[in-house]
């Protein structure tokens, strides 16, 4: 069961390093949910929920490594809260990652590979099939990563030309699109709504 929070919680924690953080939390407040901007690891004592958005993955871990973020979202993924990972985020998260070698969290059993469809200019929009979100949803793919590897006890979500593109492992879910870049809700309102994280987990 993923965990929710207590009364004293602000909301998702949208990390604020970074990134088009706004527009998760634009996104967010479209479900209802509450967020607040996450610029301290001690920010995450106070979220119900956590959302490490796209940007780039080299700088974020210059940040993580100036402070105590490290600790402070392995206690977070610990404790049970959800987390969602979008394109540098998702690489945050990864066990593995290559295009360069570089450090993942671990948090999530996946090997991801950096910026595998190519440039900037290489950035598309593009369906994904995701049966357990209820069918199609637009995706924006910016300089993102590619999953090469999934661990045995990763679920696939959703797939785009039949490899894996959003993925969870119990609190942890992974996305190397941007979902918050589309008018679909769908993916937020399922990882952080309560009334649908009640009936998933009822």
């Amino acid at each position: 069961m993923v965990k929710t929070g207590g009364e004293n919680r602000r909301g998702v924690a949208v990390l604020a390093l970074q990134g088009d953080f706004e527009a998760h939390r634009r996104a967010l407040a479209q479900v209802g949910v509450a967020s607040f901007e996450a610029k301290r690891p001690r920010d995450l004592e106070e979220a119900s929920g956590l959302v490490i958005p796209g940007g780039e993955s080299t700088t974020l871990w210059k940040f993580f490594e100036a402070e105590p973020w490290e600790a402070a979202f392995r206690s977070f993924a610990g404790a049970g809260h959800p987390i969602l990972g979008t394109c540098a985020g998702a690489i945050v998260l990864a066990r593995d990652v290559t295009n360069p070698a570089q450090k993942g969290l671990g948090l999530i059993d996946i090997g991801v590979e950096r910026n595998a469809y190519g440039r900037q200019l290489d950035s598309f929009i593009a369906d994904v099939d995701s049966t357990a979100l209820g069918g199609t949803m637009p995706a924006v793919f910016i300089r993102a990563p590619r999953i090469r590897r999934v661990g045995r006890g990763v679920e696939i979500l959703a797939t785009h030309s039949g490899e894996p593109v959003l993925v969870r492992e119990g609190n942890v879910a992974a996305a190397t699109f941007h979902p918050e870049l589309t008018p679909d809700r769908r993916l937020h309102r399922a990882l952080f709504a309560p009334d649908a994280r009640q009936r998933r987990t009822a």
